[in-house]
């Protein structure tokens, strides 16, 4: 990926696109006739350079350069025209990936004819699909992949961003190809990519690869990797805006164990607060949130309250009247505190880039000061682009003037990234250390997978807005973010049943799960749908409970090495062509292929099983299905198209309770899909889930499986960990086996016993019932 320098600035900022090409008929006629003077024209140099001056003079003038003007609003660009570009070739290259947040395809498109990729945080009402258009988060990375290699280029700037894609194969067919390729003709096909910022520094990494997880490795040598969640966070999650009062969470709490449905946590959006004033409750409607914390404490479930980054002007307001005191405030270009209107009224917007101010912050996370927070209350940061109401594009205006006099057009894309650091340290302060944090964010940059969970925004109870939901989490995970979801269901308008029931089938497979509505939607509880609904999306929320340990260890996986958790088929297989530009399935981790249903009516899927020589098992029927192929699935309400890779283990625990924590001793199944050589492998990551204890005092396992010569045998992965716990292993299947004569258990220094089995001949599947052996205990298992 050879990378070529030229000069490109004034991107879109300024009026007219500074461009080689002179803008007008009568410049060309003045040019040419220029060009054609004869060089012993008369002139000094004093002249020449007065000339230049003045050409200076006139380039200043040009519209926007010094003072812009958006709608009713004035930018004044103090420091005048600042942008700076930089344009990459990449040879051989035709796949490109990453820099979101866009609503679009996992495979960037080229932009020519039409506006490059916006990467410019905003709160966007009702965003459009398939749109290069700015959204809620940005992270300036970019994958550029072909068959022999994969490489990221990670352009550090927090302002407003522009990226172009050309290439010079767009629009060709693949006959066009070929034919160019048969004449001989035909160039090697080449993107370029324009990078241009409005303000700040070119600082770019290039991540060399070659194979995708280097450039994964690379990449979070940079910026950090994902956090690992407590297990609760990749539970479910339930949410509208908004749960009345104490009594309505208490009516939906007890439906789900009325309805035998499992959940961990209840989300309250902006009315619990007293007047929009954040780290308040409202004293009609929750007077009582500690009691109410209790309660849902001692069912093991948990509380996630929004605090939003604008503050109430109200001099009564403990929180504003201490930013103000503190000067912490971001400033206008005048130097007075900035005001904007938002959900409040009229707020002030706390300097978050100053670490002073973030400090503060977090110490309002403490026990003393958030009033009527508990250890098993949350938080979620919204509105943190930041939006502003009355400000251009509803953000802040990017003349606004942050400590040490950086203008918020050097920063803005930073601002979220440093809101939900400080609520996320805050949650860690308030523990002493101990506890890990959950935080979900809307707004977004480059690292900010080390402060918890992303969430697409306001999504559509649309089919479309269904669908997107994959390729938007996706392309976050290629670039860091592995802790992303989508509002099941969608978050403006009213979903029919059948897309409701599909929305929880896919979300049940994305790591974050949580089902969110707008204020004006009806109820949409699980149970509001009819019975038969109702069991469609408790056997979806239920097969995602079941399927916790195989989540939890991806991503321990994630945290450890910055690999997705939900990634694309080609970070697996980089050199099938076939799936560069597939985003209606993935993998989760290298062993689960998912297709969810994502279309309205459909009686059937097409499913595309790579890897030459490979098998996948059908996790629900253990069918056994040769790749590569392309296959017709005929589907029910009730199908989630999901594959298990031959050759992998994955752990189960298929005794659902009514929340996570309530299974954290529950005995494991572990199944084992047999590869075409009769192999597998796989691991499982377990600790108390919710502490640093992992880490700061070793107290996890990390379980190596291995199955190879009709022999199943367990040992720690990584002896550094240790761990006590009661869990134990209730049965072990195995995918693609023939029926053994026997089967042995053999434990050091334990006699060998022998294990009850049954063999299932039509599908192949042996299971062992009963080893009853402890999850941390080494042992063998021989069928013979």
């Amino acid at each position: 990926g050879g990378a070529r320098a030229e000069s490109s600035f004034s991107p879109p900022f300024s009026s007219r696109e500074a461009s080689k090409e002179p803008a007008t008929k009568e410049e060309e006629a003045a040019e040419a006739s220029e060009s054609s003077l004869p060089t012993e024209q008369e002139s000094t140099e004093s002249e020449k350079s007065e000339e230049v001056f003045k050409e200076a003079e006139e380039a200043e003038e040009e519209p926007g350069t010094w003072e812009e003007t958006f709608k009713t609003h004035t930018d004044s660009k103090v420091n005048g025209p600042t942008s700076v570009g930089l344009d990459f070739s990449l040879p051989g290259v035709e796949n490109m990936y990453g820099i979101p947040e866009h609503a679009e395809n996992l495979r960037l498109r080229t932009t020519e004819g039409g506006d490059p990729y916006r990467l410019y945080n905003l709160d966007v009402f009702q965003y459009e699909l398939y749109n290069p258009m700015a959204l809620y988060g940005s992270v300036p990375v970019l994958l550029a992949h072909n068959a022999q290699r994969t490489l990221g280029i990670f352009w550090l700037n927090a302002a407003e961003t522009w990226v172009d894609i050309t290439s010079n194969t767009a629009g060709k067919t693949l006959i066009g190809k070929m034919l160019d390729y048969m004449q001989g003709g035909g160039e090697t096909p080449q993107t370029d990519v324009r990078w241009m910022s409005e303000s700040g520094i070119i600082d770019v990494f290039l991540l060399l690869g070659p194979s995708p997880n280097d450039v994964f490795r690379q990449y979070a040598s940079l910026t950090g990797t994902q956090a690992l969640p407590p297990l609760f966070a990749l539970a479910y999650h339930q949410s509208r805006w908004n749960y009345n009062d104490e009594d309505d969470v208490n009516a939906v709490d007890s439906g789900f164990d009325e309805h035998d449905i499992p959940y961990d946590v209840i989300w309250l959006d902006i009315e619990h607060a007293d007047g929009k004033r954040y780290f308040t409750w409202d004293p009609n409607k929750f007077p009582h949130p500690q009691e109410m914390l209790q309660r849902l404490a001692a069912k093991r479930r948990k509380m996630v309250s929004i605090v939003d980054p604008h503050i109430k002007v109200d001099s009564g307001y403990r929180v504003h009247s201490e930013i103000r005191s503190r000067d912490f405030y971001v400033k206008t270009k005048d130097g007075s505190d900035y005001e904007g209107w938002c959900w409040p009224g009229s707020a002030g917007y706390p300097d978050f880039t100053n670490p002073e101010m973030r400090a503060w912050w977090s110490s309002m996370f403490a026990y003393d000061q958030y009033e009527g927070s508990r250890e098993n209350l949350y938080t979620w940061n919204d509105m943190n682009e930041p939006s502003v109401f009355n400000g251009p594009e509803v953000t802040m205006h990017k003349d606004a003037v942050h400590k040490g006099g950086w203008e918020h057009r050097d920063v803005h894309n930073l601002y979220g990234l440093y809101v939900q650091m400080a609520t996320s340290l805050g949650q860690v302060q308030r523990s002493g250390g101990v506890e890990r944090p959950f935080v979900l964010t809307r707004a977004f940059f480059a690292g900010s997978q080390r402060y918890g969970a992303v969430w697409t925004g306001d999504n559509a109870a649309e089919w479309d807005h269904l669908k997107i939901s994959i390729p938007m989490c996706l392309s976050l995970g290629l670039v860091g973010i592995s802790f992303c979801g989508a509002d099941v269901g969608g978050f403006f308008k009213n979903p029919e049943p059948e897309l409701l029931v599909r929305w929880y089938q896919a979300g049940a497979y994305q790591p974050f799960f949580r089902a969110h509505a707008h204020v004006d939607t009806i109820r949409r509880e699980p149970w509001l749908f009819g019975e038969e609904n109702k069991v469609l999306i408790r056997d979806a929320i239920r097969q995602r409970y079941a399927l916790l340990p195989f989540w939890y260890t991806a991503f321990y996986h994630s945290y450890r090495t910055g690999q997705p958790v939900m990634r694309p088929l080609w970070v697996e297989y980089p050199q099938d062509a076939t799936t560069f530009s597939i985003d209606d399935q993935y993998l989760l981790g290298d062993a689960l292929l998912v297709h969810p249903v994502t279309a309205q009516g459909a009686r059937g899927v097409q499913v595309y099983l790579p890897g030459k020589g490979e098998v996948w098992y059908d996790v629900h029927t253990h069918q056994k299905l040769h790749a590569p192929q392309t296959l017709y699935l005929t589907v029910t309400m009730s199908s989630i198209p999901v594959y298990q890779r031959g050759g992998s283990i994955v752990a189960r625990k298929e005794r659902v309770r009514r929340s996570s924590d309530c299974m954290q001793n529950d005995p494991y199944t572990l199944y084992v899909a047999l590869g075409p050589q009769g192999t597998a492998k796989g691991d499982l990551f377990v600790d108390d889930g919710h502490t640093y204890n992992f880490e700061t005092k070793g107290q996890y396992l990390h379980r190596h499986f291995s199955f190879s010569g009709n022999t199943l045998t367990a040992s720690s992965a990584d002896p550094k960990g240790n761990y006590e716990t009661s869990a134990w292993i209730e049965r072990v299947v195995i995918l693609g086996a023939g029926k053994p004569a026997a089967v042995f258990l053999k434990q050091a220094g334990v006699a060998e016993t022998r294990l009850d089995f049954m063999h299932e001949a039509e599908t192949s599947v042996l299971t062992l019932r009963k080893p009853a052996v402890n999850i941390g205990a080494d042992w063998t298992i021989s069928l013979r």
